[in-house]
């Protein structure tokens, strides 16, 4: 019987097509005997996820209709469909398979991959049939045939899929009932909107939320420093005391001892010069050409993705769904051999330093499903370069440029520092002289960060005198920045530095934070999409809605980035067989039974604020003015408002007093009765919080303090 092979697309099919001699037919191509498969073979494929898990309603009526009386969602077995659209070629996959003896997976090799072939193979029913693995990195032709004469057992295979398949049902599980439970109790609130609630993408967005409090948080802080500029025989430089002084008479105190007041003599007390290195950049695991993309070129981590796959079905770079730097022997072989040829490609020859691997690239035990990003065997023609879309060209000069500079010479530099003492006052300036460029010259055309580039300093003589003029110069402390949507990526892997419990941190550590390499740009996407971030010329911000869902959460472990590297962790141990898919659905079942019964008490005395739902949300009735007594107060976008205004009426409230936001209920109290309850959380010009009751005085906020 000739062996069925199951790709995951059909441009995973086309690849392993080029391969051998075939014959096109509709949904499969049909292999001629050749050495790999001596009675021919069969190529089919899947249309990504062609069985999916069906809606709650489908496992069980009463789910269809959104209610808390119906919550927990937990299906006593859970149920599959063919993806809607995707019939015809799961009848055409079904008919192949149980009509052959051998099945290959040929999908990614990845849990996502083993999961999309065992979810059709598992749905058609099929018995009694040997499954085994292709298991290759690139989609060339030498490794394609390669790949299908050393095709391996399923027994890997099968636990890939045992711990993706918890992985999906534990996200259907706290998804179907989180939504549900939030969405219901956020809507008694008054906001008509649907929350969507994620095992991943809820903390992942609380993140986000908590570094926009960091940054309205803040309370600018002054500075002061003493700065001398400095005229030497060979040009004139700058250096500074060392330490920050909070208050302006510190440093006149400083420059009083020191008798320090106008011009004077200064000399070149001490004369530093180093020679440093800088070594050649590591190779490209997925994250880390998400964030170079994203700062070279502003690319969406989800737009990255999409190109690095489609140059991985061009042939041109090894499979881009890689959690690691490092290459084995074989794969440095093949680049060696090639360099010269490569560097053709990018018109930039150089001697090469070492044709030995190094450790800090080469190392096997470093290597488990996937290598990292390089270059395929394949060297592709000035033609085909220049045929690529501008951000697949980008993108593959960026993968070849980091391998070859594997090749190269270090980065070579001398540091000079210098002390320049003036009156028994220490100035310190730092310079900087490149000595070789080295593998740096491969990145020429790269802008350096802002604030990274040090000064030249003039050519100094130890002992020489100076003229000195010094000057007290103020500054202010910064808020920390948001994020760029590149540096979600890498706040998803490291968050495990937010986490203050040592234990939980190293738990992040080793399941390297929220998300795998894999998701995290598909992550991202959906909290985009649900409408809980934004992404503007790069700069991520959180929105009103995201800001809801996270005041919801907030305090809960839905919140926490720990809680889901715990749950990362066990579905690891599932992946290694170490683990079982029962106890971590039944831990998933408790966690949410859970949530049913604690979040509606923790919600009860919430107020959520939010003006872009529905108008009538938007544009609410508080109650009757306090001032003219005709119109009513109403919740506008940033603020409240009398409806007379046109008449004449100027109250007004706003949404936001010292840095607290203030509810419906806050406003209503103020019109009714004049003053609030007692509100925690005020931020105060100096930083500090304080907790206090808002009066209302001849239409002014006043502060009661508590």
């Amino acid at each position: 019987m000739k062996p069925v092979i199951i790709a995951e697309k059909p441009s995973q099919a086309k690849a392993y097509a080029d391969a051998f001699k075939v014959k096109k037919n509709e949904g499969f191509f049909d292999v001629q005997p050749c050495e790999a498969f001596p009675q021919g073979a069969y190529i089919t494929w899947g249309i990504g996820h062609l069985v999916e898990l069906r809606d709650p309603k489908s496992h069980d009526p009463k789910w269809t209709k959104w209610s808390l009386q119906t919550l927990p969602i937990l299906p006593v077995e859970f149920q599959f469909q063919v993806a809607k659209g995707k019939a015809k070629q799961f009848g055409i996959i079904k008919k192949l398979i149980y009509e052959t003896d051998t099945v290959i997976n040929a999908c990614d090799v990845d849990r996502e991959g083993s999961n999309i072939f065992y979810s059709i193979f598992d749905y058609t029913r099929a018995r009694n049939k040997t499954i085994k693995r292709l298991w290759i990195n690139s989609l060339e032709v030498d490794e394609v045939r390669k790949g299908f004469l050393q095709l391996q057992d399923n027994r890997k295979d099968l636990l890939m899929y045992e711990e993706a398949k918890a992985r999906q049902m534990s996200d259907w599980l706290v998804g179907m009932n989180g939504s549900r439970l939030y969405t219901l109790l956020i809507q008694q609130k008054g906001i008509r909107e649907v929350f969507s609630i994620g095992r991943v993408q809820s903390p992942t967005v609380y993140l986000i939320y908590q570094r926009a409090l960091e940054i309205e948080r803040f309370v600018p802080e002054a500075f002061f420093e003493l700065e001398g500029t400095f005229q030497a025989e060979h040009g004139s430089y700058k250096g500074k005391v060392k330490g920050k002084m909070k208050a302006i008479e510190e440093a006149q105190e400083l420059l009083q001892k020191h008798l320090i007041n106008g011009t004077l003599p200064g000399t070149v007390q001490q004369l530093k010069k180093e020679d440093k290195k800088i070594l050649p950049p590591k190779l490209h695991a997925l994250s880390t050409i998400q964030a170079t993309a994203n700062r070279k070129w502003k690319y969406s981590p989800a737009k990255v993705l999409s190109t690095m796959q489609s140059l991985y079905e061009k042939k041109l770079v090894t499979y881009p769904r890689t959690d690691t730097q490092f290459i084995t022997p074989n794969e440095f072989s093949y680049l060696e051999s090639q360099v010269e040829a490569y560097q053709q490609l990018i018109q930039q020859p150089f001697d090469v330093v070492s044709r030995k691997p190094s450790k800090r690239y080469v190392d096997s035990s470093k290597v488990q499903e996937h290598y990292a990003i390089i270059p395929t065997k394949k060297i592709p023609t000035e033609r085909v370069l220049a045929g690529l879309p501008s951000e697949e060209r980008n993108l593959y000069e960026e993968v070849l440029r980091t391998t070859l500079a594997m090749f190269h010479s270090n980065y070579l530099y001398q540091e000079t520092t210098v002390t320049t003492e003036v009156n028994g006052l220490a100035f310190f300036s730092t310079g900087k002289t490149e000595i070789d460029k080295g593998w740096k010259e491969l990145f020429s055309n790269d802008k350096e960060p802002k604030g990274t580039k040090e000064p030249t300093l003039p050519k100094l003589v130890l002992h020489e005198q100076v003229k000195s003029k010094v000057a007290i110069k103020e500054g202010q402390t910064t808020p920390p920045k948001p994020y760029t949507e590149g540096q979600l990526i890498a706040m998803m892997k490291t968050c495990g530095k937010f986490v203050e419990d040592a234990t939980e941190t190293e738990i992040l550590k080793e399941v390297e934070g929220l998300g795998t390499e894999a998701t995290r740009s598909g992550i991202i996407e959906t909290i985009k999409r649900h409408g809980y971030i934004e992404v503007n010329k790069n700069i991520v911000a959180i929105t009103e809605k995201g800001r809801v869902l996270c005041e919801a959460i907030e305090g809960n472990l839905l919140a926490s980035p720990a809680m889901t590297a715990k749950w990362e962790a066990y579905l690891k141990k599932i992946g290694t067989g170490t683990g079982s898919s029962e106890l971590f659905l039944g831990s998933i079942a408790k966690f949410l039974n859970h949530l049913i019964q604690e979040v509606p008490a923790q919600l009860h005395d919430k107020t959520f604020h939010m003006t872009t739902t529905e108008t009538s949300v938007a544009r609410k009735e508080i109650a009757t003015c306090p001032t003219c007594q005709k119109g009513t107060i109403i919740s506008r976008k940033n603020f409240y408002g009398c409806s007379a205004y046109k008449e004449g009426c100027k109250q007004t409230f706003p949404a936001n007093y010292l840095k607290k936001r203030l509810s419906d209920k806050h406003i209503e109290d103020l019109c009714t009765q004049g003053k609030t309850q007692g509100i925690k959380g005020f931020v105060s010009k100096t930083g500090k919080n304080f907790d206090a009751k808002l009066v209302l005085t001849n239409g002014q906020l006043k502060l009661d303090f508590l």
